[in-house]
């Protein structure tokens, strides 16, 4: 039936948690995409039959109008869905560079389509090369911490990192007291997490 499966793709958006993704559903796109080829066909056909029977298309009221109307309306619907699930995973795409950062977890990458790797990879060419004009890093906290320096457990190997002048080895669950700016990064990906006592 008509408009069930771009239905499914804005449900699939609205049945997702806030800034989750699920994985790019082309299948269902593609097959949205197909419906609406289908549907402009018809259009087309039944204007062209309209014209052919010398009927003025601005008065005419009869069945060929009225399946055009509905082929018509049912292209812009569908346009509509697919509209709402590229905006709103864009959307997302967009939040997690401010919340995981540069370089997202593999899980996630999985779930772009080709165009959002681009549209990622663009988003964030835009961002550094804003705040490199500016000279100011926006990923910072927007209020400032009570202590500049945190404690952290790191998850997972990371290996020797220099930090300053100093380098520091951060293995598998290894304390260390840093300077917060320079364990946001770990943290957002996962690597790391602040330890409370």
């Amino acid at each position: 039936m008509y408009g069930r499966r771009a239905a499914q793709l804005v449900r699939e958006v609205g049945s997702c948690e806030k800034g989750q993704l699920t994985n790019y559903n082309s299948d269902t796109f593609d097959q949205v995409i197909k419906e609406c080829n289908e549907h402009n066909t018809q259009l087309q056909s039944l204007v062209r039959k309209i014209e052919n029977e010398n009927l003025d298309i601005q008065t005419t009221r009869n069945e060929d109008h009225f399946g055009a109307v509905i082929h018509h309306l049912s292209v812009i619907r569908n346009k509509r869905c697919l509209m709402a699930y590229m905006y709103n995973r864009a959307e997302t795409i967009r939040s997690l560079r401010w919340k995981v950062g540069r370089v997202l977890p593999q899980e996630i990458q999985e779930k772009f389509n080709y165009s959002e790797e681009e549209y990622f990879k663009n988003y964030n060419a835009a961002v550094d090369s804003y705040m490199s004009e500016m000279d100011l890093d926006l990923t910072l906290d927007m209020v400032p911490p009570k202590d500049p320096y945190i404690r952290v457990k790191v998850l997972s190997d990371i290996g020797e990192v220099l930090f300053g002048d100093h380098p520091i080895s951060l293995t598998q669950h290894s304390l260390h007291f840093l300077k917060r700016t320079d364990a946001e990064q770990f943290i957002s990906q996962g690597l790391m997490e602040e330890f409370m006592e």
